[in-house]
């Protein structure tokens, strides 16, 4: 027979916060407008109940693909948020997933729950329901530590890009502005890089293309000597 728990036991929930970076390089985050109470028509990170027989990452799978249609996604576990007064519903526990997405590679359209979708520029959010707020804080925090000891730019950049847009990446994800000969040394040391051409049909200077060697790439973000990544990525 079933065991019953002495013990009230909390919901479980999970969250998803995708950052995409558009043809302007600017960097957005995935939202959706909430179509049902609490919250309704608010927007909200994309997200839902856990379900008795999933596990997390797959309960966030399906409800990212359920509410904005993305699917296919690499995601790492960011945090859990436990607040006692965190949903008006009752006690929630939520466990956060984030990913790096090229955002022109992943069609969005609002399902389930969802009233509406849409990208939104990280330094431009509409009021978030719940505590979404201390979430995005959270992940934009945590990509931009892990940019500093990590190389990112595989998931978000286009096949092929110019050193100038790796930059501005950087420099949109960090928030400061960076010493071009400086970066163009560190990022050349990595030797992630692979020369594939130049800029066609420019009026200006014709550009170098690169694009990222895919198994030196793997290769560094597996490196176990911190002190080496940071050595190569800390601007």
């Amino acid at each position: 027979m079933p065991y019953t728990y002495k013990y009230p036991r909390p919901a479980v929930t999970v969250d998803c916060i995708l950052f995409g970076l558009d043809h302007t390089n600017q960097l957005k985050v995935l939202l959706i407008q909430r179509a049902n109470d609490p919250y309704k028509d608010s927007w909200a990170l994309p997200g839902g109940f856990v379900e008795m027989e999933e596990d997390l990452k797959t309960a966030a799978l399906r409800e990212l693909q359920e509410e904005t249609g993305v699917k296919d996604v690499f995601m790492e576990q960011l945090y859990t948020f436990g607040q006692p007064n965190r949903d008006p519903r009752g006690r929630n526990i939520s466990v956060a997933y984030y990913a790096l997405v090229n955002l022109s590679q992943h069609p969005i359209q609002a399902d389930s729950d969802a009233k509406n979708v849409g990208w939104f520029p990280i330094q431009s959010l509409p009021p978030l329901a719940f505590d979404h707020d201390q979430i995005m804080e959270v992940a934009i925090e945590r990509l931009r530590a892990k940019i500093r000891y990590q190389p990112i730019g595989f998931e978000l950049l286009p096949e092929v890009f110019t050193i100038h847009q790796l930059q501005q990446l950087y420099e949109t994800i960090l928030d400061v502005s960076l010493n071009r000969r400086n970066f163009r040394t560190r990022i050349k040391k990595m030797d992630i890089l692979k020369l594939v051409g130049k800029q066609t049909n420019v009026a200006h200077r014709p550009a170098s293309l690169y694009t990222f060697d895919k198994k030196k790439y793997n290769l560094f973000v597996q490196e176990k000597s911190i002190g080496l990544m940071k050595r190569g990525m800390d601007f």
